[in-house]
């Protein structure tokens, strides 16, 4: 029987109604769950005016501008992805139960290692309502039942997606919960709910992810921030230079695969930087520089960059663009500034390539690819929990099999020892 939210019900009420559905959607089928799921991409598609008029609300209050508003902002479009986005997920091989190695002991013991749900996941998140059906179809999907915590900004597009998912026949009451957003208490609540909860993820800002990971006695997997870097090496082609810094930097500046710095080599510096520097700034982009850009771009408006600027997470259409004197220091400035997130090389030297492919130390490394790319989607999952920068449990976009523990199934035949 499906449940719709009850707003009126306590935290500790959701966690328990969540942690009984995690053992009811843990026995479901993968023909079970892909039903579901096909059902839920149908049901945001013909909602589609109740969800808009839900968004347009949340856009109207939330005060937000720009990249930001833009994150926040649902369209026809957006909602038709989205529902592409869950049959996707739906189509994709179930990975829960998936045998991961087996042996035979030489007592005859029969050992086999699977792939179960984690159980229950608790994510917090900020305003991007599209978050709430990619982690929730994803949940599902591998048997777990997930707790949401949106940002206020988007609290009505969250509570009419929830609804409308949650009214789907046949999906166990509490697979999928939503807790208030008006307040912090339940942000609180959720990341100290060790044996209720298994794993939290929180997406977002800097901020955000450090108060979880800092507060949280549940387990945590962190999506980081992304200060993602392109670096244009001597040999690199300086149309295809164009078309990726261009691309990582504007095609979306408010997402955590979009560059925020730019090494050139300085061999190719006095060439390429006025060259690049004139097309950021005709792409509205706001450029800051290192003194040796700020002299070779004099006459355009390139602002000093500080040594603040390299660690920062811009998030907007402003880039830092730095000369560096080869490859190795391009990896060392990279590995010293960056988030461990995504950082791209743009060259036709092989050797170099390799090189910054293992010396970057980062969850997606590029050659000759626009930073764009890590995504759950991109990568081919349908869909994606968050992108993670650590090195535990999972790193760079998760999403099913990231969503699943293991365990041991030991058969005998009255082995005692």
């Amino acid at each position: 029987m499906a449940a719709t939210p009850t707003t009126a019900a306590s935290t500790q009420e959701k966690l328990l109604r969540a942690r009984t559905a995690s053992a009811r959607l843990a026995q479901l089928s993968a023909d079970e769950k892909n039903a579901l799921l096909l059902s839920i991409a149908d049901a945001i598609e013909k909602n589609e005016k109740q969800i808009l008029a839900a968004n347009r609300e949340d856009v109207a209050n939330s005060g937000l501008e720009g990249a930001m508003r833009d994150r926040l902002l649902l369209t026809s479009g957006r909602i038709h992805d989205m529902a592409c986005g869950v049959r996707d997920v739906a189509a994709l091989p179930d990975p829960v139960g998936e045998t991961l190695a087996e042996w035979t002991r030489p007592n005859g013991l029969r050992i086999r290692k699977v792939r179960v749900p984690l159980g229950v996941v608790g994510i917090i998140y900020e305003s991007r309502p599209n978050v709430t059906v990619d982690t929730a179809v994803l949940a599902l999907k591998t048997g777990n039942a997930i707790v949401l915590r949106g940002g206020k900004e988007a609290a009505q597009s969250n509570q009419q997606l929830v609804e409308i998912m949650t009214a789907v026949p046949g999906l166990p009451g509490g697979a999928i919960e939503l807790l208030d957003s008006t307040t912090r208490q339940s942000v609180q609540e959720l990341i100290k709910a060790r044996g209720q909860v298994d794993v939290i993820i929180p997406r977002g800002g800097a901020g955000l992810i450090t108060f979880v990971t800092e507060n949280s006695s549940v387990p945590v997997i962190e999506t980081g921030a992304g200060n993602c870097h392109v670096f244009v090496d001597e040999s690199a082609d300086f149309d295809m230079a164009d078309r990726i810094v261009i691309n990582a930097k504007t095609q979306r500046p408010s997402v955590c695969n979009a560059a925020e710095k730019l090494l050139v080599h300085e061999r190719i510096a006095a060439k390429y930087v006025p060259r690049i520097v004139k097309q950021l700034l005709d792409a509205g982009v706001e450029v800051r520089g290192d003194g040796k850009v700020r002299t070779l771009a004099a006459g355009l408006p390139v602002g000093p960059a500080s040594d603040q600027d390299w660690y920062e997470e811009y998030l907007r259409l402003c880039m830092a663009v730095g000369v560096v004197a080869d490859v190795d220091e391009a990896i060392a400035h990279i590995n010293r500034y960056s988030t461990r997130h995504s950082d791209s090389i743009v060259t036709a030297n092989e050797a170099h390539a390799r090189k910054f492919l293992r010396g970057v130390d980062s969850a997606a490394v590029y050659w000759n690819a626009s930073t764009r790319f890590t995504d759950g989607a991109e990568f081919g999952f349908g869909a994606e929990m968050g992108i993670s920068t650590q090195k535990l449990h999972c790193r760079g976009p998760f999403a099913l099999a990231e969503l699943t523990s293991s365990k041991y199934e030991i058969v005998g035949t009255g082995q005692v020892r």
